[in-house]
């Protein structure tokens, strides 16, 4: 009976390791129109507005899978809506996260982020000495593949906002140090141009919009 009882244990477990494990997956989320968001900033003749919307705390960074922020990355979902009956085009697109202090921070480009959540800044040194001078390539960052996918469906691609529609996607500030990154920060997004290759004015969108909104009780 005893040796039913460690086989059916026995069986239990082998069944409970070759169980399917269900890892995590990153999904976008969605392009709603810019003006719901609290951090936005209005272009009403161009009807075009833009949109910041920062993963800066726990439950939204809990969307990624990748450490961006215990790795000193800021996400910033940005949004842009056309509500005109024209196409606007991204192709010159530049934006640029300034500090309380004016500091400037560019998006960081996907080799930046990859060498900052890369193993190998974490991979320990070997003390042996060795006797021979052995040849040595640069290293090269090693990134999970799934670190990988999961950036590259994240990252802000549109080339262009259709008429009467929302594209959104991610840009990631390197914000390493700065204890408050969004206090008194401004946006500043420039190169949109319109149907006819005329450049729209600069976009600003001050992030204490989003620090400061409440909203409103039911």
């Amino acid at each position: 009976m005893r040796s039913r009882v460690i086989i059916a244990v026995l069986i239990a477990l082998s069944l409970a390791g070759a169980a399917p494990v269900f890892e995590k997956k990153f999904e976008a989320p969605r392009a709603f129109h810019a003006k719901t968001f609290p951090a936005y900033d209005e272009h009403p003749l161009e009807k075009v507005i833009i949109a910041a919307d920062p993963y800066d705390l726990p439950e939204k960074d809990a969307a990624f899978t990748v450490p961006f922020r215990k790795e000193g990355l800021l996400p910033i979902h940005l949004l842009i809506t056309n509500d005109s009956g024209k196409p606007v085009s991204l192709t010159g697109l530049k934006i640029e996260l300034v500090t309380v202090d004016r500091t400037k921070i560019a998006p960081a480009e996907v080799g930046d982020i990859y060498r900052k959540v890369s193993k190998m800044k974490n991979r320990p040194t070997d003390p042996r000495p060795y006797p021979l001078p052995i040849p040595r390539g640069a290293p090269k960052p090693s990134v999970k593949r799934e670190y990988q996918e999961e950036i590259e469906a994240a990252m802000f691609k549109a080339k262009a906002v259709a008429p009467d529609t929302t594209e959104g996607g991610f840009f990631f500030f390197d914000v390493d140090g700065l204890d408050h990154p969004l206090n008194g920060a401004r946006l500043y997004i420039s190169g949109l141009r319109d149907d006819q290759g005329q450049e729209l004015m600069y976009f600003e969108i001050p992030l204490e919009k989003y620090l400061t909104y409440q909203p409103a009780n039911p």
